[in-house]
């Protein structure tokens, strides 16, 4: 979870031979990547006798307060499937192995309080859902199965699925309605669950959506020791639901009926894009999260000891602005080959893409299971990285408050195409926390659009005038945000900002100014399309003269045998054909055209020799549909809707920490064989990275330089 300063702290866990790590509080400092690895500041902080729980947890909740401090819910002593013993007579400790207390980091005097909320969950109640509301509660939904209920042999389905408000300052209960048609969300059914954009539309009012998740009976459902059924036969819900718990208007919270997912999933996770559309990608069609090493209740696993299975490779695109029956998408998305399941994680990256990774439904490090532990890493580019120009906003600031005077951010004229007054139109600023990614869910992810008007020039560049957050800290905590300026759905590079004073307490508000009216441009205010200038001139002078003409074309003749001459030493190489320009368009994605990925191709070197040590930073790439997966590994050879196959290499470039905060890609496209690029046959290109593995020098990180046009 997130603190104000901008770290980030996680607590709790197992425990082994050497340290007991359910007490454990664990915090890594904000740094940059110029300090690693020697510098201890950039190090996590983990010493027991200064940073400790109260309570040992394993799988609690942690959520952050309007003041910055977090709240530890509930989790399990000793771990499990379920947070229960069966007959469940004692639901709220289960004999000492759970844990239904909640407790404070920065810690607070006295012992931690009960919850009533996890003890009448118990059994389903581990990462239990929680998310702070306006009012400073918090809404907390998990499954309800007492021991009085289990002991009957009957569950009651009206008492069955509780959601509730919770005042974690008096510790009281508001029951909200229950979650319609008995679908089980939470842990390890592992519903998706995400809260949506807070706009100036909604009045940035908080609207819950959950999605997916299981509808396994409570009987079936077992205890710590593992469920009573072969889960992997039960298929997932694709049911979603809406749940705005603190209406504005004075009606009554109730769930409403959302689009169907496309297909079933449980261990779906939900990451909040800079354009407020949410991507859901990795989990299952059937099963729960977990493994299973005793088979004997259950029968054998037929695929290891995964408690899921049949993977849901494709991702899927939901519009939270489109009308009802139109908001989900998977519509030119192929699959990934890396499966998804237990224990993966998913976050968005500052320039926009998300990374995927792990996975591993087996007790311990196991490479060659059915389902192995999953050291690979996918990153998902959306379709906004096939753009030709991305927003490069100027004059970012480094911190936001709660409420204050408006501030300006200047775009270039070359920042857009077309008519600047119908590009400021289409313009948003937002901010995203990622928030912390564990088990298929990202504890303290929020987004929200701050209100905006704009003045467009007549030189085309583009003036917004930008609001700070609304007086209210708990609609977004204070601590660390990426700032984004969204033009016609295209997002610029995220700016890492601070919001609020950096502190843990109470924050300073004061009344939003609003900014000024938006003032459009007289129609001179445009900005040419990439190429359109020159194509313009080209055709001025033309009409000149046929001289002129043929001086171009000498010229032009000129340039081109100068640009093949020309090469860039890299790695004490030389690559032929890879001019300044291009290792720029590299380097610097914010500023990168679009291209033709062909150009790129350098047939000319040796193959990449699998025995180099360069190897061990190859990065693998595969598509999805018109975005690219760079997955870790050496080579792989992915199928395309054309028929053919491709496989890449990409390696190592250096780039400078300020020009994209992080920014994973891909680059080399290529073929071992017959493979198709547009109906042309494709010359090999797995040679080329073998010349752009650079050594890296300390104030530099480690990032692959990435192509972002579809191919």
């Amino acid at each position: 979870m997130h603190l104000p300063n901008g770290s980030y702290v996680t607590f709790g866990g197992g425990n082994d031979t050497t340290r007991d790590g359910r007490l454990g509080v664990r915090i890594v400092n904000p740094c940059t990547i110029s300090d690693i690895p020697t510098d201890e500041k950039c190090k996590w902080v983990e010493n027991p006798a200064q940073l400790s729980m109260k309570r040992r947890r394993w799988y609690s909740t942690a959520e952050a307060t309007g003041e910055g401090r977090i709240v530890i819910i509930g989790g399990m002593s000793a771990g499990g499937y379920l947070n229960r013993m069966l007959p469940n007579v004692d639901p709220a400790y289960e004999g000492g192995q759970a844990e239904p207390t909640y407790e404070y980091f920065p810690p607070m005097d006295g012992d931690p309080q009960v919850s009533q909320f996890v003890v009448k969950t118990s059994g389903l109640n581990a990462f239990a859902h929680t998310y702070l509301m306006p009012s400073g509660k918090m809404l907390l939904q998990a499954n309800l199965s007492t021991g009085k209920s289990h002991l009957l042999g009957r569950l009651d389905p009206a008492k069955a699925y509780p959601t509730a408000l919770w005042d974690h300052v008096a510790n009281k209960e508001s029951p909200l309605p229950d979650m319609p048609k008995g679908i089980i969300r939470v842990y390890p059914a592992s519903g998706a669950t995400v809260m949506l954009p807070l706009t100036p539309a909604n009045k940035w009012t908080p609207t819950i959506l959950f999605c997916g998740g299981s509808t396994i009976r409570d009987q079936d459902w077992g205890d710590y020791s593992g469920p009573n059924i072969a889960t992997w036969r039960v298929p997932a819900s694709k049911d979603c639901q809406r749940l705005t718990p603190e209406p504005i208007d004075g009606s009554l919270p109730h769930y409403e009926q959302d689009d169907d997912m496309l297909e079933p999933r449980t261990l779906g996770q939900f990451v909040l894009l800079p354009t407020g559309q949410l991507l859901l990608l990795n989990g299952a069609r059937n099963g729960t999260a977990g493994y299973q090493r005793d088979q004997t209740k259950i029968g054998p696993i037929p695929f290891g000891l995964s408690l899921a299975a049949d993977p849901v490779t494709r991702p899927a695109i939901y519009d939270p602005n489109a009308p009802k029956g139109s908001r989900w998408s998977n519509e030119g998305f192929g699959s990934s080959d890396i499966p998804r399941l237990y224990h993966a994680t998913a976050i968005l990256l500052p320039d926009g893409s998300v990374m995927a990774a792990g996975s591993n439904p087996n007790p311990n490090v196991n490479l060659t299971a059915f389902f192995p532990t999953e050291y690979r890493a996918d990153i998902f580019y959306p379709s906004y990285f096939s753009a030709k120009s991305r927003p490069n906003p100027q004059n970012l600031p480094k911190a936001l408050s709660y409420g204050g005077p408006y501030f300006d951010i200047l775009i270039p004229a070359d920042s857009y195409s077309g008519s600047g007054n119908d590009a400021a139109d289409a313009t948003i600023v937002t901010i995203v926390r990622s928030g912390f990614t564990t088990h298929a869910m990202n504890m303290g992810q929020r987004f929200m659009q701050l209100n905006n008007s704009y003045t467009v020039h007549g030189n085309g560049s583009i003036t917004l005038h930008v609001s700070q957050l609304p007086p209210n800290p708990n609609l977004f905590q204070p601590g660390p945000a990426f700032l984004y300026v969204c033009m016609k759905g295209i997002p610029s590079i995220g700016k890492l900002v601070i919001i609020g004073n950096g502190n843990i307490g109470p924050q300073p508000t004061s009344i939003a100014s609003q900014p000024p009216s938006s003032v459009q441009g007289d129609g001179s205010g445009s900005a040419p399309g990439p190429g359109s200038r020159q194509t313009t001139i080209i055709a001025a002078m033309s009409a000149v003269a046929a001289g002129l003409i043929i001086i171009l074309i000498v010229a032009f003749i000129y340039v081109r045998r100068r640009r093949r001459a020309q090469a860039v030493p890299i790695h004490g190489r030389t690559l032929p054909g890879l001019n300044t320009e291009d290792v720029d368009n590299l380097l610097y994605p914010s500023r990168r055209p679009a291209i033709d990925p062909l150009d790129f191709l350098i047939p000319t070197e040796p193959r990449l020799d699998s025995n180099r040590e360069s190897n061990t930073a190859s990065h693998r790439l595969s598509h999805y549909g018109d975005s690219f997966i760079s997955t870790t590994g050496q080579t792989s050879s992915q199928l395309y809707s054309d028929g053919g196959t491709r496989s890449s290499y990409a390696g190592v470039v250096k780039q400078p920490f300020d020009s994209v905060p992080v920014g994973l890609g891909a680059v080399g496209f290529g073929d071992r064989g017959s493979e198709k690029q547009d109906g042309r046959n494709m010359p090999h290109a797995d040679n080329f990275m073998d010349g752009l593995q650079l050594e890296q020098p300390p104030s530099y990180r480690m990032a692959v330089a990435g192509v972002t046009q579809p191919i």
